[in-house]
């Protein structure tokens, strides 16, 4: 190589003639000739050696053409083989392509705005509840297929209700709304009954509302939602990794800082940020309704003697002076709030715990007052005196006589 760099530089550079430059190199002038002739630096090239299967070749060749899906342990058996199988598998590996149509693999693109993968996410981490209690709740994790921008929160349940507003929270979020959500067979979401899919309620007053799509993957095909499924794993990878958490309100402070920066990232498969993908993809998307639809826990009771109501698997405390009359509980990822004819008659955080009574201390004052007020005495009204009549009356009245009943 270093001779051949050399007998280039000094014809092309200094203009030495051939016979002279053979005779500063030490070398002959036909190999001088070879390398200023050649199209590139010279390279080993080895002779091929044989196989033993060389042989045999052409009877593989014969029955690759009539049956090209025929496995290599049949052809050895065919044509008698006795030597290793590994060189023979080989050379039919080699040889099987010649004989089967091109199948080339169809490449998945997204247009703007067109869709997003939506799956649940179960971090492997404990996260504190309350209540002395620790879990792995839940996150929703959303990515777009154009310009793979990730948006994810960890939610109280996987219940319809958190679930749709948990979506909503992601797409306020996100300022706008895709037209098609990409969801598998979460039975929150929808199932797929007699070979077609069918979304519960609660998804399907949801997207009607906002006015897109839900396509639902079929089961056991979790590459149809490879986007979302890989951003499980980085997040996993990525995010997880010397973390703890306080509460679940840390675990969403937290992941949401970080979101911030993992969008900022050069994407291998997209050759750029997700960021600089984002503005064409929310122009294309749908406008957010402007009448937010209906989402999260909501039910209408009547309140009784027991000032609770029960949402999920928690009690919450309700102003007893409403009792006996009808309420309205509703609850997000957040709070839960009743009101009674328009007025605000509890107001609690979110329980995250299970199996948990959250009391509000004026509640609880409120019932002591009023159980103390039904359980005084009221003052007792004046006896009348009334007239005892003698027994003799009631036997003049019958008409007894004295010495008869005697």
């Amino acid at each position: 190589m270093e001779d051949w760099a050399e007998i280039r530089r000094l014809h092309r550079s200094e203009g030495m003639p051939i016979r002279a430059i053979a005779r500063r190199l030490g070398v002959g002038r036909n190999t001088v000739r070879r390398a200023l002739d050649a199209e590139g630096p010279p390279k080993y090239v080895r002779k091929p050696a044989g196989s033993i299967v060389d042989a045999v070749e052409p009877q593989i060749r014969q029955m690759l053409a009539v049956w090209p899906d025929m496995p290599a342990t049949v052809i050895a058996e065919r044509i008698g083989w006795e030597r290793g199988l590994t060189v023979l598998k080989k050379r039919v590996r080699e040889l099987r392509p010649l004989f089967l149509p091109p199948d080339p693999a169809s490449r998945t693109s997204y247009r703007p705005g067109e869709l997003a993968q939506c799956d649940l996410w179960f971090p492997p981490v404990d996260v504190p509840l309350g209540f002395g209690q620790v879990g792995r709740p839940p996150v929703l994790v959303m990515v777009s297929g154009y310009s793979r921008w990730i948006s994810a929160r960890m939610l109280p349940s996987r219940q319809s209700a958190d679930l749709v507003c948990g979506h909503w929270v992601l797409l306020q979020r996100l300022g706008r709304v895709p037209k098609a959500l990409v969801w598998d067979n979460e039975s929150a979401i929808g199932q797929w009954r007699g070979g077609r899919p069918q979304l519960s309620e609660a998804m399907n007053a949801f997207r009607g509302c906002l006015g897109i799509k839900v396509i639902q993957c079929r089961p056991g095909d979790p590459e149809a939602k490879g986007l979302v499924e890989r951003a499980n794993g980085y997040l996993e990878t990525s995010f997880l990794p010397g973390r703890s958490f306080a509460s679940p309100a840390d675990f969403n402070a937290q992941l949401t800082d970080w979101l911030t920066k993992a969008n900022q990232r050069h994407h291998r498969r997209i050759e750029c940020r997700p960021a600089d993908r984002l503005a064409a993809d929310l122009a294309a998307m749908v406008e957010l309704p402007p009448i937010p639809p209906p989402t999260g826990w909501h039910l209408t009771t009547r309140l009784g003697r027991d000032y609770y109501v029960r949402l999920d698997s928690n009690d919450y405390s309700v102003h007893p002076s409403v009792i006996g009359r009808r309420i309205e509980v509703a609850a997000d990822l957040d709070q839960v709030r009743a009101t009674c004819d328009g007025h605000l008659v509890a107001s609690h955080q979110r329980c995250w715990a299970d199996h948990q009574t959250i009391t509000a201390p004026a509640h609880d004052q409120a019932a002591r007052a009023l159980r103390r007020i039904a359980q005084t005495p009221h003052e007792s009204t004046a006896i009348a005196e009334v007239e005892q009549r003698r027994l003799t009356d009631y036997d003049r009245i019958f008409g007894l006589d004295e010495h008869e009943v005697a």
